[in-house]
């Protein structure tokens, strides 16, 4: 049984309760972050920290912790804990409302640590499909807990789709519902740039890592552009690195994971576990 941390208690994950008066519930104000363990180590967990508290300024969200407070806490949850390897949520939602619309100051903050399911092997081996849907996020800066553009993406979506893209109405690509987007194109990586997107930890410890041996271009993206690419792939914490074959029923490059793409997956590993585990 997985223990949570809610508002100063360590608790059975089938105990974990908010009031429903919370905003989260009544209206679905808050944010979250997502991380996992390598190791039984959070990675990253200040930049999470860090991306939390900006998304609350972003929406307006009271935020009474330090970073070094909820680092803590998350870390001391991980102790309450004995998985092999962990996935976290950290929320921080509205808190109860007097009005049952505006946050009287008191938010609520939550830890929830569970044990970490890995993804199918075939999704790095053998590549997956994506599709694209023009659907905007609000606050795409923010990581909100309002999901309703992404699961209306998801529910129109392929059945065999892993992930589905936003675009614009002038017809350029964005990121996924959990996902940031890159693609291959002339041995370059290539992703939007950060004004339009959530600013992903999974996509800058790639841009970090892999500028050594690559040129990055952050920029505007046409889907034309990405039906053309000779490679891509998604990334997010929750997912690492992966190769993307199809996108909309249109195959890329060969329809299998690429040398580029590849060597990302490899550069990431040797970030994360410590040795490359793909060539």
């Amino acid at each position: 049984m997985s223990v949570y941390y809610v508002n100063g208690a360590y608790v059975d994950r089938d105990n974990a309760l908010l009031p429903v008066t919370d905003l989260a519930i009544l209206r679905g104000y808050g944010v979250f972050d997502y991380l996992r363990t390598y190791h039984g180590e959070p990675v990253s967990l200040e930049a999470n920290v860090a991306r939390l508290r900006q998304s609350a300024t972003l929406i307006g969200l009271d935020y009474p912790w330090s970073d070094a407070e909820i680092a803590a806490i998350v870390r001391e949850t991980l102790n309450h804990n004995d998985h092999p390897e962990s996935s976290i949520r950290i929320v921080v939602t509205g808190g109860s409302s007097p009005d049952n619309i505006m946050p009287n100051g008191s938010p609520s903050l939550i830890v929830m640590v569970d044990a970490h399911k890995p993804n199918p092997d075939w999704w790095y081996t053998q590549g997956v499909k994506i599709v694209t849907a023009n659907i905007a996020r609000l606050y795409p800066g923010a990581k909100s807990i309002n999901y309703i553009p992404a699961i209306l993406a998801r529910k129109k979506a392929d059945a065999n789709a892993v992930e589905v893209i936003y675009t614009t109405d002038t017809g350029h690509v964005l990121e996924g519902t959990t996902s940031n987007l890159f693609l291959v194109m002339d041995g370059k990586l290539i992703t939007p740039h950060l004004e339009r997107v959530l600013p992903g930890i999974t996509r800058r410890t790639i841009i970090n890592a892999a500028s050594k041996e690559f040129v990055i271009e952050e920029r505007d993206i046409d889907i034309d552009e990405l039906y053309a690419a000779e490679e891509a792939f998604i990334t997010a914490a929750n997912k690492r690195v992966v190769p993307v074959s199809t996108v909309d029923d249109r195959t890329i490059g060969d329809g299998q994971p690429g040398p580029v793409t590849q060597r990302v997956m490899a550069l990431f590993d040797t970030v994360t576990y410590g040795v490359a585990k793909h060539a």
